[in-house]
């Protein structure tokens, strides 16, 4: 009998343990869980970006669809945690869909978050029902020099010294002079450079370096799902350039924005909602 207490103590200290350690797992995200439906959809944020940016997306969709939107560690306020990297963050998105049994979500992710998204999709093909990428190119170096090589034991640490070297006010200015180039919609601008300075600086530079350096254009090839891609209407122009990026991924729909920069969900609205629309839904 008391060989039977003991193995029922140990099973109760086992099953106490796994349900403290399934509780206290740390993601390097937040989640914030709104609607339902038993299709999902997970938001991924863009470079130093808050969840907050995918807000109105986010109230067309959360009545037919479960929505989970992220905010990574270290960006727009959140705690940060040490060593963050692409791959790290890619991987951990696996886990949670993994680990909280989300059948078949659709991957929307902005700029570095669609970045993600292509990655995610590529790795774990049998994750994913569909991808939108918004603004994202799978080697964002070789629009500028198209034999770019991505270096392995990259070395972030003189881009992570140049934000931590920076005091508030350089910051910030920093921002407001970049912000333009990515943002047209006047009425969003503090809110967005707010985001950025909220930031966590060593989160910012290591991250920053560790995107430029990443390189998807073969991965993408064991992308299986339907991905559509959105991209800023400047991106016309470049055009070859982009698609030839993109050659690999053959389930890719490219649509080109009729205006704005960077944030096509605050600069070109009604388009990037139809485009939206008319995919998710489909």
């Amino acid at each position: 009998m008391k060989k039977y207490i003991i193995l029922i103590i140990a099973f109760l200290f086992s099953a106490l343990c796994l349900n403290v350690f399934a509780q206290t797992k740390q993601y390097p995200f937040e989640v914030i869980k709104t609607g339902k439906g038993k299709q999902s959809i997970i938001f991924i944020p863009g470079f130093a970006s808050s969840g907050e940016v995918w807000k109105d997306t986010k109230i067309a969709f959360e009545k037919d669809f479960t929505c989970y939107t992220l905010t990574m560690s270290g960006f727009a306020g959140i705690q940060p945690q040490p060593n963050p990297s692409f791959e790290n963050w890619k991987n951990e998105i696996a886990a949670y869909i993994k680990d909280n049994k989300i059948e078949k979500p659709i991957l929307i992710g902005h700029s570095m978050g669609g970045g993600l998204a292509l990655a995610i999709a590529a790795d774990y093909p049998e994750l994913i029902g569909k991808i939108v990428v918004v603004d994202a190119l799978p080697c964002l170096a070789a629009l500028s020099d198209p034999s770019f090589k991505s270096k392995e034991n990259n070395d972030c640490s003189p881009m992570v010294a140049q934000m931590t070297g920076m005091n508030e006010t350089q910051f910030y200015d920093m921002q407001k002079q970049m912000m333009p180039r990515l943002l047209q919609d006047q009425s969003k601008m503090e809110m967005v450079i707010g985001w950025s300075v909220k930031s966590d600086r060593n989160t910012f530079g290591q991250m920053y370096c560790d995107f430029y350096n990443t390189d998807l254009r073969a991965k993408i090839a064991q992308v299986k799902c339907p991905s559509l891609v959105l991209l800023e209407s400047y991106f016309i122009n470049l055009k070859p350039a982009i698609e030839t990026q993109y050659a690999n991924l053959k389930t890719a729909n490219f649509k080109y924005a009729n205006k704005g920069l960077h944030f096509i969900m605050y600069d070109d609205t009604a388009w990037y909602m139809e485009q939206l629309n008319n995919f998710i839904k489909a």
